[in-house]
């Protein structure tokens, strides 16, 4: 049924674009945050002590009492749409393009680019007679969080035919760097967006917010949904040798994220430390079947000792049809592992999160779409970009 609301909301923008100028959401938009926000859960905490509020809450995954099984059930949807709802690309976008150029430099890099290029190949996107302007795609997730672990237990869901959530999404894209997102799910939403100059995020417990850093775009795209933008985030890439992913046998490039881009990203106590992005190309077909990234975040609040969070996500990329010419992933599974240690000797916790997501519609070029559809909220733009 929710599904089913969801895909009424998504066919009117399209029937708007091609009647008359419009936005293509009722209410505005807003995006995501990668591991512990530094804003919390909660507007009334301050900022020194948002992230001890962060650890506690998430902590709580693992107290499974029969006694609040509504509270769990809260704190993981929470934990669900925070990590897993709208998270962003390691690396900032650059202008789209429809070929890699080769390059007289390092080995590895060289072998990086000859790859990008037969991925391009393969997706079709060398050959479209006319560049992808712009994008929609509306499909439908599933996730659930699966298993918590501590020093002293591993703590796994039960029956999770039970406890898994589902729920849909819609996405508009504008080359090369707007983007908005709205995500219905478990009788949440959550609204995520960038108009190339601010990249915001609204959820129902935090607020808006507008993320620091460079802009990004949505790690959603680079799922097989958008070739040019993956082709640019690999395009300074190592080729780090191969590997077999299922039944393919992949050539494996590696992107670690400058210390520039880490720097700007992090925020008061929060510290990025490290982001790696790997991606799998089949050798037999071209194709981007398996993406992973990790970051690593070391979060100091006044007079506590340092913990440290890092947040794995794994995917895989199937199901790739041809629309307009391009070939399009349709399906996938992510898993993300949050893992926190640090603080106590001896002390850690393990969170286990997993989503399948499925497109149902896309479309390239779609008439009528103006930079009108991508204005930020009204308090993001009357605030600093410091709160984040």
């Amino acid at each position: 049924m929710l599904f089913q609301k969801k895909h009424d909301l998504a066919v009117q923008p399209i029937r708007a674009i091609r009647s008359a100028s419009m936005k293509p959401f009722g209410e505005t938009l807003a995006p995501l945050i990668e591991g512990p926000t530094p804003q919390g859960f909660e507007n009334q905490v301050k900022k020194q002590g948002s992230v001890r509020h962060w650890i506690s809450g998430h902590l709580s995954l693992g107290k499974r009492s029969r006694s609040q099984p509504d509270y769990d059930k809260r704190t993981d949807l929470k934990l669900l749409l925070e990590v897993l709802g709208a998270p962003l690309a390691p690396v900032p976008i650059r202008e789209p393009v429809s070929q890699i150029s080769p390059c007289h430099c390092a080995l590895e890099n060289s072998s990086a680019n000859y790859i990008l290029q037969q991925y391009l190949a393969a997706t079709g996107a060398t050959k479209l007679q006319k560049p992808v302007q712009n994008l929609y795609a509306m499909g439908r997730v599933t996730m659930i969080a699966s298993e918590f672990e501590t020093v002293a237990e591993v703590v796994r869901t039960r029956n999770p035919s039970k406890a898994t959530e589902s729920g849909c999404f819609v996405l508009w894209q504008m080359v090369p760097n707007m983007w908005n997102l709205e995500l219905a799910f478990a009788g949440s939403k959550i609204h995520a967006g960038s108009n190339g100059k601010i990249v915001w995020r609204h959820t129902p417990w935090s607020g808006t917010h507008a993320a620091k850093g460079p802009i990004r775009p949505l790690r959603r795209a680079l799922q097989g949904l958008d070739p040019r933008t993956i082709a640019n985030t690999f395009v300074s890439a190592r080729c780090d040798g191969e590997k077999k992913i299922g039944e393919d046998d992949c050539f494996v490039l590696k992107l670690t994220v400058d210390p520039e881009t880490l720097a700007a990203r992090s925020d008061g106590p929060a510290e990025v430390i490290r982001h790696v992005l790997f991606g799998y190309f089949s050798q037999r077909t071209g194709l981007l079947v398996r993406i992973e990234d990790s970051h690593l975040t070391r979060i100091q609040a006044t007079g506590e000792g340092a913990a440290y969070w890092e947040t794995t996500i794994e995917s895989t990329l199937e199901d790739y049809r041809v629309v307009d010419g391009l070939n399009i992933a349709h399906a996938g599974v992510s898993t993300v592992t949050l893992f926190r240690f640090g603080e106590e000797a001896m002390s850690h916790t393990k969170t286990r999160m997993e989503e399948v997501w499925f497109i149902e519609e896309v479309a390239l070029n779609v008439p009528g779409l103006s930079v009108d559809s991508f204005i930020p909220p009204v308090d993001i733009i009357k605030r600093p970009l410091s709160n984040c």
